[in-house]
């Protein structure tokens, strides 16, 4: 006779370590990172932990390109022609400059826009953001300094084509940089609970 039995479904275990660090978790300012940063070996369960993101209808609308040191010393060039172009600040100019010259790696987090009558745009920008979030999470809980970062460079449809030759349905996401931390940033003022959850229980 077959088998009817219910299959027993045990509850998960609570992971007291992985909680630990999400309630002391904090980015590391991408100017307190020097090298040594990640090998590529080290690297890859990083990237494979980022893509193991919530994705609506498994479209899987987003992608990785690892920027090494070289790649980021072209992309600070990249960076002053399109700021002196867009005719921006001297200040500005240097402030997206610097966010690559100075870094040692990073990884710009591609969102792709893949249009679907199931899933709104907006969920896919959200599988992208929470992409981001899990890569940086991956590279602290690895031991390593890590920060997600964004400006003017990244919204600039001059410099991803010209930077990174970004599809017309692509958008940089966001660019997390990692490397090793040099200087243990202070604590910083957390959100009161208080304010901002409301309980509804009917």
């Amino acid at each position: 006779m077959p088998d009817t039995t219910t299959p027993v479904i045990k509850p998960l275990e609570k992971d007291v370590a992985a909680l630990a660090f999400l309630l002391s978790r904090r980015s590391r300012p991408a100017k307190t990172l020097v090298t040594p940063v990640p090998s590529r070996d080290e690297l890859l369960p990083m990237l494979t932990a980022a893509a193991r993101t919530p994705d609506h209808g498994k479209l899987e609308p987003w992608r990785f390109i690892v920027l090494e040191k070289p790649a980021l010393d072209r992309l600070a060039g990249v960076a002053r022609t399109r700021g002196e172009a867009l005719e921006l600040e001297p200040a500005q100019v240097q402030k997206g400059v610097d966010q690559f010259a100075n870094g040692n790696l990073a990884v710009a987090v591609i969102e792709i826009i893949k249009p679907n009558e199931k899933v709104p745009a907006v969920e896919i920008t959200y599988s992208a953001g929470a992409a981001c979030l899990q890569l940086l999470n991956a590279a602290l809980a690895s031991g390593w300094g890590a920060n997600w970062l964004s400006g003017w460079a990244s919204h600039d449809r001059g410099f991803c084509t010209e930077a990174l030759d970004l599809a017309e349905n692509e958008r940089i996401a966001g660019l997390i940089h990692i490397g090793t931390e040099k200087a243990t940033p202070p604590e910083r003022p957390r959100p009161d609970l208080k304010a901002i959850t409301t309980w509804l229980s009917e």
